[in-house]
């Protein structure tokens, strides 16, 4: 009776927390988005009843028309005005810089954060944990540190989004074979789910 009580729970608890995140999401988004369409555009007026997830169809589209007038002249144009006229606010002005830059950092198709999973030593010599590669220290720190420099992100487990920002040798930090999403899996998992097997190949990282 234990043996399949847990084998249910096993079952069970991912799929009921995935539906719950869905279900978090697309409730978060219908009720963000679909206030700002006009009344007679409304699920509820057309046909009589509300339409799950067209809130998620809304933003979909809404972030693709976007994509599509900034990647044009005129709509490089518009950004630029618009990011002009918040740099113009005080506040707002150090805010969306900041956020920007970081955006910037992690989605752009040539960057390097978080593209390598690395094994460095943490918090003290002897003591292994797994890091991800944000890039390299700026131009002060590294005149002032001298040699290779790589800066690198330490999250915490099961909370990845939380975590410490460290510079190091890049001769101490090995690269791992392991992608990041399964770095991620296997830092949530408090070690639990193992990347797949592969073949060690100890490598002290060389940045591009």
């Amino acid at each position: 009776m234990k043996k399949y009580f847990i084998t249910g729970l096993l079952i069970w608890i991912p799929l009921s927390f995935t539906v719950m995140v869905l279900a978090w999401i697309v409730n978060t988004l219908d009720d963000w988005i679909l206030p700002w369409l006009p009344q007679h555009l409304h699920p509820q007026t057309i046909l009589g009843f509300n339409i799950p997830g067209l809130g998620v169809a809304v933003g979909i589209f809404i972030l693709f028309a976007t994509g599509v007038i900034g990647a044009n002249v005129l709509g490089q144009r518009i950004v630029r005005f618009w990011e002009a006229l918040l740099g113009r606010i005080p506040v707002v002005k150090s805010l969306y810089n900041s956020i920007k830059q970081v955006s910037d950092t992690l989605f752009s198709d040539n960057g390097k954060a978080f593209s390598k999973a690395l094994l460095v030593q943490y918090p003290r010599k002897d003591i292994w944990t797994i890091a991800f590669l944000t890039g390299t220290p700026g131009n002060e720190i590294t005149q002032r540190l001298g040699g290779d420099y790589i800066s690198v992100y330490v999250p915490t487990t099961p909370n990845p989004t939380s975590g410490f920002f460290l510079m190091l040798p890049s001769a101490d930090a090995i690269e791992l074979d392991m992608s990041v999403d399964e770095a991620l899996k296997y830092i949530i998992s408090m070690g639990v789910v193992a990347p797949p097997s592969r073949t060690p190949e100890t490598s002290i990282l060389i940045l591009d």
